[in-house]
């Protein structure tokens, strides 16, 4: 009988994290390796790319790539499945982490140049490269998709209304995959709440850990998405797909 902790094993995996390199991409790219996968950690920022990969490597031992990408380019998302390939020779896990939420003054202030990127970002691109990932993992050894949306794709602010439309589409490319491509490959979603990142600093409380507006108190660290994410791409969650999972400390239910 498998012990969690073997069920939990990467070793002999390949993983590829978008928006890796920084925040709770990075986080999942150090907890993949943690469990014994080699990743790679793809973003627009190449020198950001490799300077994540050389940490994960040094401090878990997995090799770790580093791969230019933007997630809105559709010839992006091929080049990353390809070069993932060829580097590696297979992939088992794709983490659709890569997204924006840009700020605007009011709603119809939003250009149509913005609402398309942040789509593209958020969700043109998840696609095509969750697509291309699954295809390959069906047609061998299987494999586990997880997109990470946003708890504001069911509760969408005013602040946030295009980033919450493409996420809420997020939400419902997991479903749609997780049916298309069974029983060989799963497909999750896991929804951060507010969290302590970069894209938060603009926002964020002064003290991250005194957040009355979160029923836990306090906002979210990017480590904590991490084991749920080993979770899901292991054995572990053998018979979960399709589902959408909130992380947001009970933010969405006091909602």
């Amino acid at each position: 009988m498998d012990t969690l902790a073997s069920l939990h094993d990467l070793t002999g995996k390949a993983a590829v994290v978008t928006g890796g390199s920084r925040g709770i991409g990075r986080a999942i790219a150090q907890a993949l390796a943690e469990a014994g996968a080699d990743v790679v950690i793809a973003s627009r920022k190449p020198d950001a790319c490799e300077a994540a990969a050389a940490e994960i490597s040094k401090e878990t031992g997995r090799r770790a790539a580093a791969i230019a990408f933007h997630a809105g380019h559709w010839d992006d998302c091929d080049r990353l499945v390809d070069e993932t390939l060829d580097r590696f020779g297979r992939l088992d896990v794709l983490v659709n982490n890569a997204g924006m939420s840009p700020t605007y003054r009011s709603l119809d202030d939003i250009s149509e140049e913005l609402y398309d990127k942040t789509l593209g970002v958020n969700l043109k691109g998840p696609f095509r490269l969750a697509v291309r990932a699954a295809t390959y993992m069906a047609e061998h050894d299987g494999g586990s998709v997880i997109n990470v949306g946003t708890a504001g794709s069911l509760t969408a602010s005013t602040r946030e209304l295009p980033y919450a439309c493409a996420k809420a589409g997020l939400n419902a490319l997991t479903v749609g995959l997780a049916d298309a491509y069974a029983p060989k490959v799963r497909v999750n979603a896991i929804l951060p709440g507010p969290f302590v990142t970069d894209l938060s600093r603009a926002w964020r409380p002064e003290d991250p850990d005194d957040a009355p507006f979160v029923p836990l108190g306090r906002m979210g660290r990017p480590e904590e998405v991490g084991p749920l994410a080993v979770h899901l791409a292991s054995n572990a969650s053998s018979f979960t797909t399709g589902a959408i999972i909130r992380v947001d400390g009970g933010i969405t239910r006091k909602v």
